[in-house]
């Protein structure tokens, strides 16, 4: 059973020439709504991937909270955690250059009611087989007290570094796995990377845990504290990189949570990632389990 603490927005997409520099307008050819959020995006791709999941959020009562919901209600994600709220939703604004780079802002709305007495409830009922995926669009608070909890009750937990905060090197301690971009991990080492492999063995061998490092088209490396592990990623031409991280994370939470070894299930997640940057979208793009066997196996 994954269990999944985070945030559920909706996404404003709108897709531009390129991305614009600060004051500056640039002409877009389209726009276009789509159910997202970190912690939403990672519970469908833990879905997808063929896990059993519930989500642990909050959203609005409104036709734009019904918007954000409605692909998880159809991927089987269980929301009887989900808070529906009279107030705003939580969005993303985000635009899409010609060659799939982004850039967001967020607006937390419901996301930023959830609050430490909600970890305390998702983590609760949580045993040592299970695992609990958070991220960081939602009061630190509620994180950093999920984490705590999963760690006292021998919980598997896996923090995405994203969106990166100022409290966020001191939370990662916490975590059982750490996944973080190349940017994120350079702030969490406090500067310039020159080595990754060894600067990750030296992070994962101090902490006593896993960090992984995503790697964009170059796959993923992960380092425990006796190995490092290292997966391609797919050849492809991106057409959108929104969700790719998600994806890569809600997949490697399924393989953890299926039985698979860290590596399987980090080739299984940056395959997944490569094919959601195939289409438009964040979680409209996340995969099946069904389409990256398929991929793996070509």
């Amino acid at each position: 059973m994954i269990t999944v603490l985070g945030s559920v927005n909706l996404d404003l997409i709108a897709r531009v020439s390129r991305i614009p520099h600060p004051g500056e307008t640039v002409p877009g050819d389209s726009f276009s709504t789509a159910p997202g959020g970190k912690g939403a995006n990672q519970a469908l791709a833990a879905a997808r991937a063929g896990a059993k999941v519930k989500l642990v959020s909050a959203a609005g009562k409104d036709k734009m909270g019904d918007d954000a919901l409605a692909l998880l209600k159809t991927g089987g994600v269980e929301l009887s955690a989900v808070k529906r709220l009279d107030m705003q939703q939580g969005v993303a604004m985000i635009m899409v250059d010609a060659h799939g780079e982004n850039v967001i802002g967020i607006v937390p709305g419901t996301n930023g009611t959830l609050a430490p007495e909600d970890a305390d409830a998702a983590v609760a009922p949580l045993k040592a087989k299970d695992v609990l995926v958070v991220q960081q669009e939602i009061p630190q608070a509620a994180t950093m007290r999920a984490l705590g909890l999963a760690r006292l009750n021998g919980v598997t937990s896996i923090l995405n570094t994203a969106p990166f905060l100022d409290t966020t090197a001191a939370v990662a301690g916490t975590a059982s796995i750490v996944v973080a971009n190349e940017t994120e991990f350079a702030l969490l080492s406090d500067g310039v990377v020159d080595d990754l492999p060894t600067a990750m063995s030296l992070w994962a061998r101090s902490r006593r845990q896993t960090i992984i490092v995503t790697l964009g088209p170059d796959g993923a490396i992960a380092a425990t504290p006796d190995e490092i592990i290292s997966v391609p990623a797919l050849k492809i031409e991106p057409v959108d990189t929104v969700g790719a991280g998600d994806t890569f994370v809600g997949y490697l939470a399924a393989g953890l949570d299926a039985g698979l070894g860290l590596e399987p299930a980090m080739r299984r997640a940056a395959v997944a990632a490569s094919l959601a940057c195939l289409k438009p979208g964040a979680q409209p793009a996340v995969p099946t389990a069904k389409e990256v066997e398929a991929a793996m196996g070509e």
